[in-house]
């Protein structure tokens, strides 16, 4: 059985492994956000024992949004920089950046729309590659599509809060199991409107692999899958068709999983980290699983943590 490890609802887990070893997490809240801070903050030293050290991002003025959705931070020259998307409800979503100096913040919004050409864009995922050039993927709304709806782009970074050049379109919805909802009344328009999001790129294997969630994330269809490419601006290759996905809704005690992150465990194994409901469809909450790179594709094992680990103990620290 797979068991969230940290009780309260934290959507769009992003794990951060620091150089001392332990971890950070970041998340996104229960809507509608509240408070004068945003993005709960969490440290672990082992992935299953999580303490809460509170909001790491003030909020903006009322004029950006209301709604604030899946942080991810990197480190650079000793300076720690998020990413994210702040909008009103469910439109108008950008892409900002914002700066600290630890990494439980508090983190300084630069002033810097990442995304301004776009009507929509989320789930910002910063990736460095082996050269040392930053990439910045993310979904953004796509309407003149056989397949209409949130795709995957990328972003070449100039600098940690400044992007170079026009975004480079990398993943389009392939199957009907990405369809978010059908008929859906947006943009003037009336579409079978189909989405990926949340997508996360490694380099293992000599090659670079994303992981991705489709569907919506409302209900129990919502699921993780993969692509791969040889370069991070593509092309990227869908799942070979058939391929099931990395992770669904399952007799395992998942309900909706998606919208996950990888980082290592500390016994340097690749794990998955992913949102999934509970049992009530009342919270979205953080799971890590073990997931192995082949050349012929991801899979993803079982949870890390003992399987005895309830939720009401996994949100505790040592």
């Amino acid at each position: 059985m797979s068991a969230p490890v940290y009780a309260e609802y934290f959507a769009d887990p992003f794990v951060l492994q620091l150089s001392d070893g332990s971890y950070v997490a970041y998340g996104t809240g229960r809507p509608p956000a509240t408070g004068d801070a945003v993005f709960e903050a969490l440290t672990s030293t082992d992935l299953t024992y999580w303490q809460s050290r509170g909001r790491v991002l003030p909020r903006l003025p009322a004029a950006f949004g209301d709604e604030y959705w899946a942080p991810e931070v990197l480190e650079a020259d000793g300076e720690w920089w998020m990413y994210y998307s702040v909008g009103h409800g469910i439109e108008g979503h950008h892409l900002r950046v914002a700066r600290a100096e630890h990494p439980l913040g508090p983190f300084v919004d630069q002033g810097v729309n990442l995304t301004p050409s776009e009507s929509f864009a989320i789930d910002a995922h910063p990736f460095r590659d082996l050269d040392g050039t930053w990439y910045l993927f993310f979904a953004r709304d796509v309407l003149h599509h056989s397949r209409p709806g949130t795709h995957l782009a990328v972003l070449r970074l100039s600098a940690m809060d400044a992007a170079e050049g026009a975004p480079v379109s990398i993943l389009e919805p392939n199957a009907d199991w990405q369809i978010f909802e059908r008929d859906r009344h947006i943009y003037n328009g009336t579409f079978d409107w189909h989405t990926l999001e949340g997508p996360t790129v490694v380099y293992r294997a000599g090659r670079y692999w994303m992981t991705y969630s489709g569907g919506a994330w409302t209900g129990e269809g919502y699921a993780v899958s993969w692509a791969v490419a040889d370069h991070p601006t593509g092309p990227w290759a869908h799942a070979p068709q058939g391929t099931a996905p990395l992770l669904k809704t399952n007799d395992s005690a998942l309900i909706g999983p998606g919208h996950n992150s990888l980082t290592v465990s500390p016994d340097g194994d690749d794990v998955i980290v992913f949102h999934a409901w509970d049992a009530h469809h009342d919270a979205r909450k953080m799971h890590v699983h073990r997931i192995s790179f082949q050349p012929e594709g991801p899979w993803v094992d079982g949870p890390t943590q003992d399987p005895s680990i309830s939720a009401s103990t996994a949100g505790m620290t040592h």
